[in-house]
């Protein structure tokens, strides 16, 4: 899934600017509005942005017009073209010139929901690509993973052995323990390290949307197939496809999974002719797969087939003596985006978090430590900026129901991240959707 992008809504209908701003919002993007082509300009020369939903007709400035200037000035700007059905030949026009889509009114928005999070997606894979390619080669191999202990000192000989190989990797591991990194790692110290990394989340993608999303479609191959798309098989041809949470993956597309890995041949949605595509698959999974296999929601053909080499990620827990380091590495960080004078971590915070389970692994402390940096007014980091003891946080709170925790548990990560679904629901460990049905359920609301 992608994440949290900045988009700017250009449309001179004041309902549909409101509207298309809270449905974005409310999925954690950052949106501004602009009532014409002219402001939309002006806010452009100043601000930057991801994303531009502009509406083609409109008085003055028109959408076409503002699409050129904007990719003139910046071409790695996103520019989404709204309009009515009459105007589609407009709207392919401008997808000629420059446009990535289009979307007919009225809006459907969990098709706006699945269009941006694509639209983000696809520019976070090419600047992590960029990233990858042109800094991490100049740095320390294994930068972006963070350790001493010996448990990942043994994953970093093993992605020193694997890495120069085509072999098939599954790795396992809790989520958030840092299965993406690892993958990345091989990835870049492989023969194809030159070639693209190109990410297929299992877990985030809906079923009916993954067939398309794995092999593409052609042109006309169904209703809103207005151009032909290439899938993420195709897109990582001399690269790495990284399968993540590969246990989610229905049984059908198992089924279409397995025999493009044996023959390293595809059709996209529609089409006709034979794709050959060759790539070095890494899968990763958060399930355990033999038990899947003996429950009967994943084919053991598949999983030998993923199976050829194969290593479990370790839990925080279990490397503890690494958690210091990481928070200092996030403190860094997380300091030098927000610009906050804070020299360190107070030696009680630290022993705070020694003594914390840390049940959403490397990915909760990195979240924690964001936390305590944005909420902190001292120099250091003390016990109280952490979100992770307050009682309410904790899912052994003595009296509560089993719903009472969930739901304390979900409106506090919710809080702690600003209402951004999307990495909310990752750190949970479950997709949007679910999150959004729970939200429901318990009827929580974003604090205005």
């Amino acid at each position: 899934m992608g994440g949290e992008s900045k988009i700017l809504i250009v449309d001179d209908e004041l309902i549909l600017r409101e509207s298309l701003s809270r449905w974005l919002e409310r999925d954690g993007h950052r949106v501004e509005t602009a009532a014409s082509g002219e402001e939309a300009l002006d806010r452009f020369k100043e601000t930057r942005y991801d994303i531009l939903l502009v509406d083609i007709k409109m008085e003055g400035i028109s959408g076409l017009e503002v699409l050129r200037h904007v990719k003139e000035s910046d071409p790695d700007v996103a520019v989404v073209m709204i309009t009515a059905y009459g105007s589609i030949s407009t709207a392919i026009e401008a997808m000629k010139n420059g446009a990535s889509d289009y979307l007919l009114k009225p809006f459907d928005p969990n098709e706006l929901g699945v269009l941006i999070d694509k639209i983000s997606e696809s520019q976070a894979q090419a600047l992590e690509n960029l990233y990858l390619r042109e800094q991490f080669k100049e740095r320390s191999q294994f930068e972006s993973m963070i350790g001493q202990s010996r448990p990942m000192q043994k994953i970093f000989d093993l992605i020193q052995d694997v890495a120069p190989t085509n072999s098939t990797v599954l790795i396992s591991g809790e989520t958030g323990t840092g299965k993406g990194l690892a993958a990345k790692a091989i990835h870049t110290n492989s023969p194809c390290s030159e070639g693209p990394f190109v990410t297929v989340n299992c877990g985030a993608i809906p079923e009916h949307l993954m067939e398309s999303e794995l092999f593409g479609y052609q042109k006309g191959a169904f209703t809103d197939a207005k151009t032909t798309k290439r899938g993420r098989l195709e897109l990582a041809h001399r690269g790495t496809l990284f399968l993540d949470e590969i246990g989610e993956i229905s049984m059908r597309m198992q089924i279409d999974l397995l025999r493009v890995l044996e023959d390293r041949v595809f059709y996209r949605v529609g089409g006709t002719q034979p794709i050959e595509a060759e790539f070095r698959v890494i899968a990763a999974t958060n399930r355990d797969l033999e038990k899947a296999i003996k429950d009967g929601v994943f084919r053991e053909d598949l999983f030998y087939r993923l199976n050829v080499i194969t290593f479990d990620m370790p839990p925080l827990r279990d490397r503890k003596e690494d958690i210091p380091l990481l928070a200092e590495h996030f403190l860094h960080r997380f300091t030098k985006e927000t610009n906050k004078p804070i020299d360190g971590i107070a030696r009680e915070a630290i022993d705070e978090m020694m003594l914390y389970e840390w049940p959403g692994n490397v990915r909760e402390l990195e979240n924690a430590v964001e936390r305590a940096v944005v909420v902190s007014k001292e120099r250091k980091i003390i016990p109280n900026d952490l979100p992770i003891f307050r009682p309410e946080y904790c899912l052994d709170a003595p009296g509560k129901s089993l719903m009472e925790v969930e739901k304390g548990h979900i409106s506090q990560v919710l809080q702690d991240n600003q209402w951004n679904i999307s990495r909310s629901a990752d750190i949970l460990g479950i997709d949007r959707s679910t999150l959004y049905n729970k939200i429901k359920r318990y009827k929580l609301q974003k604090p205005s």
